[in-house]
């Protein structure tokens, strides 16, 4: 009798998910078909320089753009027109001895509607545990809210159209799907499991401790460290019985917050676009802002705390484990299993062990001589170029992997076959990448980062900013899944709000202020991306050490939200102490 009980539970369970996505899909149909969305100008005040001959331009996302100035006299947006809710206009106006340049756009929202798509992702997942099918139902709700009922055409194939996602297919589907099917096939990665197992690892704490040195020496964060890390250590902890979930924090936890710490990386030169402040001195050239974001490198607190926890779980030493991951823990070290029971890790059996010929004696050259190139060209195309080119040199990665294999007496035939189950190895793994970043295109024109941004208008008292900044900016982050995103709509907000609230409040050291306003706003997006399902570093975290990825979601947030909460406790005590 219990047991036909229980059977009726699961099965009314079963269709919690279809009931779920019917309801918001027919809801965000409604919303697009009925609810008129709020249109806001949008202006960008910006650093405007001169080249040699005289042109103006400004620096975004690392490069010069020199767009056609207009008089504020002759601009279309201001002057109530608009038709054209694609169109952005470069105003420039003289007040005297000064001169103004503002970026002036278009930005749409339903409200609190503009959430259906992330809601729908975000709860499919949390209730199935299945990312695909849950990314999916996101893109649907986008779609409808938008009003783009042709999805294949209108959103997948506008989506992978994009040099965005040729870029990732050929990077994380071809490269490094080579990189660790050559691997496999030519035994280099247990070569090197059994090299650091001889020579360093003892056990399951050295182990751990390698994957955190690691995330921190690959200081160039995101996914360029995600996928470094986890493809270089899993061998190790495979060996040593740590389960993927572990490994998947302690990678994904040493990615981004690393990189604001040791922001020797393309973070500076992207984000000082977004926080020139017309009238501050101390934002006034690309220089003062790229000061200004080392000096809030130390007030970065919540980087700080998760970077720490997670060298304290390497040494067994964390103060805080989420029961989940305390299980974890104990189901790997006591029976060896690194996966929960009924999970669906993102790897396969391709990649899970060597499949090496009987001819070919595996060595550790096979792993070091294609890392070091890999590594010294991702260094090297930063120190030249500002940021680094990581295709170029996975691409040199691979073709090293490969030759060296060959010249070591692998047939071509193997090398090839070791390269095709690579790539089946990380095939699930890019889909869902790629869903991930259509999902979060979705969300933005849906513009739900922009409604949640307009929250905060209005009276905020001072002490309670850093707070309201942090909170709005996990928000997006989870929404969206990204967190370079989160900053293209909140710092040209929260820059010039802090620099207002300051004023108004009379603080006697406003610049304080605004460095840690600043540091709430990075540190909220990057705790909002590491911990959102729907991010492409989560993915790639538990994708590159074969973790399930609900279960490495669910085990690391109890640990990053401790950060996080610790983080909001000392910014509020700074600001109310110093300010």
């Amino acid at each position: 009798m219990k047991s036909t009980k229980m059977l009726g539970k699961v099965s009314k369970f079963r269709w919690v998910p279809l009931y779920v996505f019917f309801i918001i899909s027919a809801l965000s149909w409604w919303v697009g078909c009925h609810v008129q969305p709020v249109t806001t100008i949008h202006e960008h005040v910006l650093d405007v320089k001169t080249d040699a001959a005289g042109r103006y331009y400004f620096i975004e996302k690392g490069k010069n753009v020199y767009p056609p100035f207009i008089a504020y006299s002759q601009s279309l947006l201001l002057a109530g027109d608009h038709s054209n809710t694609n169109l952005t206009e470069y105003l420039i106006q003289t007040n005297g001895q000064a001169t103004e340049y503002v970026k002036v756009g278009l930005k749409k929202h339903f409200k609190f509607w503009s959430l259906l798509p992330a809601i729908m992702a975000i709860a499919l997942c949390w209730i199935t545990r299945e990312p695909l099918t849950s990314l999916i139902g996101g893109i649907v709700a986008g779609a409808l809210l938008l009003q783009k009922y042709n999805i294949t055409e209108d959103v997948f194939l506008a989506e992978l159209m994009t040099k965005n996602a040729a870029g990732v297919l050929i990077l994380y589907l071809w490269l490094l799907g080579a990189l660790m099917g050559i691997w496999s096939k030519t035994g280099a990665a247990q070569a090197f499991g059994d090299l650091m197992t001889k020579k360093f690892v003892k056990g399951p704490r050295t182990a751990k401790l390698v994957a955190w040195g690691l995330g921190v020496l690959f200081f160039q964060g995101g996914s360029v460290s995600t996928v470094l890390v986890g493809t270089t250590v899993k061998p190790i902890t495979d060996k040593e019985n740590i389960s993927h979930e572990e490994v998947a924090y302690i990678v994904d936890s040493t990615a981004s917050p690393i990189a604001s710490q040791l922001a020797f990386n393309a973070w500076p030169g992207y984000i000082q676009s977004f926080i020139f402040v017309s009238g501050v001195s101390f934002l006034a050239t690309e220089t003062d802002r790229i000061s200004f974001f080392f000096r809030s490198v130390p007030f970065c607190f919540y980087a700080i705390f998760a970077v720490l926890f997670t060298f304290l779980l390497s040494i067994d030493r964390a103060p805080y484990m989420g029961k989940q991951l305390k299980d974890a823990i104990k189901r790997s070290r006591s029976t060896g299993q690194l996966d929960r029971p009924g999970s669906h890790p993102l790897t396969s059996k391709e990649l899970e062990k060597a499949t090496t010929p009987a001819n070919y004696h595996p060595h550790v050259i096979d792993f070091f001589l294609p890392l070091v190139v890999l590594i010294g060209l991702a260094i090297g195309t930063f120190i030249m170029y500002g940021t680094p080119n990581v295709r170029w040199a996975f691409g040199a990665s691979v073709v090293t992997a490969g030759l060296l294999a060959i010249a070591r007496g692998m047939r071509l035939q193997a090398l090839i076959q070791g390269v095709s189950d690579g790539m089946k190895g990380v095939v699930l793994g890019s889909v869902i990448l790629m869903l991930a970043i259509t999902i979060g295109s979705i969300s933005q024109q849906a513009g739900g980062g922009q409604y949640l941004v307009e929250l905060l208008g209005g009276s905020i008292p001072f002490w309670l900013l850093p707070v309201c900044l942090q909170l709005l900016t996990i928000i997006i982050a989870f929404s969206t899944g990204t967190s370079w995103g989160t900053y293209a709509v909140a710092f040209p907000l929260a820059m010039p709000l802090a620099w207002a609230v300051a004023g108004a409040s009379d603080l006697a050291h406003p610049m304080l202020f605004m460095t840690i306003c600043f540091a709430a706003v990075m540190d909220g997006s990057v705790f909002g991306d590491q911990c959102s399902p729907i991010s492409d570093t989560t993915v790639l975290s538990a994708m590159c050490t074969g973790c399930d990825l609900m279960d490495h979601v669910k085990t690391q947030m109890p640990q990053a939200s401790l950060a996080a909460g610790i983080a909001a406790v000392l910014w509020t005590l700074v600001v109310i102490v110093f300010c």
